[in-house]
């Protein structure tokens, strides 16, 4: 893994992969930010930025880089070459390729940076701004690392030179652990202060990403655990505003330059698509567009955007039902009706699909693929479709890549790094 160190108190351009560090004159030292109070709030604030905003970010590289893998997203104009070979995938998608490199630097750099403020912790004194500042760090790192596994078949644990990979299960591991470091703050002392960006909801943010990931590692009873912790109606979101633009509407939706919705039916199969009544349409896509047009939380340059959503968590613990041993296929069906029959009244950002409860064969390999089907509707555009498309066992012709392959900037610098996958 690279070792790059940046003033995140300012958090600007990035940057080629290196062994080395550009340390900026006009920004304030490493040990000074790291050793004082305000250093380590302006750092894990700087943080957030360098996550949601600008075309760099992982926002930006996720939603697109996985769009155009799982058949989401449609191109628009064929200059963006980088978006380009994300739409045709397979061999066409190559380690030099702009975006997907972007979001391995960026997320190992937004992970390395979210390290150094938990390390240096101590440095503050005051109970909730330690357990805020430390809570805010620490789910920055877990959601770089639980993204990076979601593309790449491998990443480096260590910031170190010439660092060995570890495997899927390891990562997962460490951000499972990352974020159940955070427990002992979150009844009390993590409640965000003055200073600390605040529209991240930390105990709900935690346990929504733990059920996420131990979802995602198998572990399903305590997928269950933690999805029944989160309250579904509190907003966790990152927030923009006019010098803080969100970067799927500003980049692309509202400059109608990259991409857009592939169509009404989100690209899905016909046998999986929406059927016509379904209000999560009209939701994602804009009413009458033709071509079909993005709206949702991307139509605005300051639309928050969520860090999850209320249905995702519904659907976990429905697919956690279905598949753990022995599975529970009666409390299955009553997770996936509440998403079915979910009206925008029920739903904090009023996604909500008016659709009669499931009528299907209650068996699991029904259930399971209309849990899929419904993560595909509901979780429409957040990037998390290829990972739920292989742990779904979907056919290979719905996605153009399985992995993406290892940046040339890795490789250069890391005789371990592995080699690339076939698809």
């Amino acid at each position: 893994m690279k070792k790059i160190f940046i003033s995140i108190l300012v958090a600007s351009f990035l940057f080629t992969s290196c062994n080395e560090e550009f340390l900026d004159p006009t920004k304030p030292s490493e040990e000074g930010v790291l050793t004082s109070r305000d250093g380590l709030i302006g750092a894990a604030n700087g943080l957030q930025q360098l996550w949601s905003t600008s075309r760099l970010s992982p926002m930006y590289t996720v939603i697109t880089a996985n769009g155009f893998t799982t058949n989401e997203l449609r191109l628009i104009n064929a200059g963006n070459a980088d978006e380009g070979e994300l739409s045709i995938g397979g061999v066409s998608l190559t380690s030099k390729n702009g975006l997907t490199n972007n979001l391995w630097s960026q997320c190992l750099v937004i992970k390395s940076e979210s390290q150094k403020i938990i390390d240096n912790i101590n440095v503050m004194t005051v109970e909730n701004e330690k357990g805020s500042v430390f809570t805010h760090a620490s789910i920055f790192k877990a959601m770089a690392l639980g993204t990076l596994i979601q593309f790449y078949e491998s990443i480096p644990l260590k910031t170190m030179k010439n660092a060995p990979f570890n495997s899927r299960a390891e990562v997962l591991t460490e951000v499972i652990a990352t974020l159940k470091a955070t427990e002992p703050y979150l009844a009390t002392n993590a409640n965000g202060f003055t200073g600390l960006a605040s529209s991240i909801k930390y105990k709900n943010t935690v346990n929504a990403l733990l059920s996420r990931f131990y979802l995602m590692l198998g572990d399903y009873n305590k997928a269950l655990e933690h999805a029944n912790l989160v309250d579904l109606a509190s907003k966790s979101t990152f927030y923009y505003d006019a010098v803080s633009n969100n970067p799927i509407a500003f980049n692309s939706i509202l400059t109608n330059n990259v991409f857009q919705p592939i169509s009404r039916t989100f690209g899905l199969p016909s046998a999986l698509a929406p059927v016509p009544t379904d209000g999560r349409i009209d939701f994602y896509i804009t009413s009458g567009s033709n071509p079909t047009t993005a709206a949702g939380f991307y139509n605005s340059n300051t639309k928050a955007i969520p860090v999850f959503l209320p249905g995702e968590i519904i659907l976990i613990k429905a697919e956690a039902y279905a598949r753990k041993t022995p599975n529970m296929l009666a409390e299955s069906k009553i997770e996936l009706d509440k998403v079915l029959t979910k009206t925008t009244a029920n739903d904090v950002y009023g996604i909500a699909a008016n659709l009669p409860a499931y009528s299907g064969s209650l068996d699991q390999a029904s259930l399971l693929t209309e849990i899929y089907r419904n993560r595909c509707i509901e979780l429409y555009m957040t990037g998390l479709k290829l990972e739920d498309s292989r742990r779904f066992g979907r056919s290979a012709t719905e996605r153009n890549r399985n992995w993406y392959p290892y940046p040339d900037s890795e490789r250069f610098n890391n005789p371990n790094t592995p080699t690339d996958p076939v698809n």
